[in-house]
């Protein structure tokens, strides 16, 4: 018998909105240092708050299905599906793309598109971008 299991994944981070864009505020790191300016690509990171909302909003039982949910914020169920689909990135993807240290090339629409639920073949697919493998920044 195999027992569900679920991984909470909290993102500290704060959307400022200015004038013709929104702008992601990162906390400030322990002993007083300022957080570095992000270059993540800021519908991606809108993506995956959403991503990550919506699925919270699943596991606490707010909604019984996919369907609901969609009915309920009223946004189509595929586009929902989609979204959910990112919570299922490994947690070092993830935190590169929040960072801005992914490759160009991962964008939303490239996200949103069947990728293997294994993080190491994640890995391999995404190996363009070697900051994603080894963690180094840019």
């Amino acid at each position: 018998m195999t027992v569900a299991t679920s991984i909470t994944v909290r993102v500290p981070l704060t959307i400022r909105r200015q004038p013709g864009r929104k702008t992601v505020v990162t906390p400030v790191r322990a002993g007083g240092e300022a957080a570095l300016p992000t270059r993540a690509d800021p519908a991606l990171v809108k993506a995956l708050a959403r991503a990550f909302r919506y699925q919270r909003l699943l596991d606490e039982g707010r909604y019984a299905s996919i369907s609901e949910m969609a009915a309920g914020e009223k946004i189509e169920r595929g586009y929902l599906g989609s979204l959910l689909r990112l919570t299922l990135l490994a947690p070092d993807i993830v935190e590169a793309l929040l960072n801005g240290r992914a490759a160009p090339d991962l964008t939303s629409p490239r996200l949103t598109e069947s990728f293997p639920l294994s993080w190491a073949e994640q890995k391999a697919l995404f190996a363009p971008c070697p900051a994603i493998l080894t963690g180094a920044s840019q």
